[in-house]
């Protein structure tokens, strides 16, 4: 697939995107980036939009899965306790893991979406894979790295907006 570090859409945050945003553009499968996406790197607490956004997710019919790069027992705990499926260790922007979820929902590249605050991990991993790339506003960024990642990703995010990639 493509090398693409674009978005095809950019939201401001994980609970702005609708299961009709989804369902119109022809996905049933969304691919959640897990840290600084659902719950800031520092916290293991949901708030109560997000379970609320959660939940309107499983009743309008996408079908969810954790995509995360993370080693650690933080998303596993999460997705089991809101039951959820969830890959670990996908080295995105590697298709490994992407592979994986696309197996276990025996879904097609076209029917998915991955929405992720990296353009280097999540949009670049989405794009190659063949899925709706969507970047969202990282929660907090909490150290000099992100910080840093997050400036570096500004000229990306730049272009996208202006090539009108982002319009829901």
């Amino acid at each position: 697939m493509p090398f693409s570090l674009l978005p095809k859409a950019i939201f401001h945050k994980l609970t702005d995107i609708t299961p009709a945003y989804l369902r119109e553009r022809g996905v049933r499968l969304l691919m959640l980036d897990f840290d600084n996406t659902m719950l800031p790197y520092t916290s293991k607490i949901p708030t109560r939009e997000l379970l609320i956004w959660i939940d309107g997710m499983k009743r309008g019919g996408i079908e969810l899965c954790v995509v995360s790069n993370s080693k650690k027992d933080k998303a596993p705990a999460f997705c089991k306790a809101h039951h959820i499926a969830c890959v670990t260790r996908s080295k995105k922007p590697g298709r490994r893991g992407i592979r994986r979820c696309l197996a276990r929902f025996d879904a097609a590249p076209s029917e998915t979406a991955l929405a992720g605050d990296q353009i280097f991990t999540d949009v670049l991993g989405a794009n190659r894979a063949g899925a709706l790339s969507i970047l969202v506003k990282p929660i907090h960024l909490h150290n000099i790295w992100l910080k840093l990642r997050h400036f570096v990703e500004q000229p990306f995010i730049f272009l996208a907006r202006k090539r009108r990639i982002t319009k829901p």
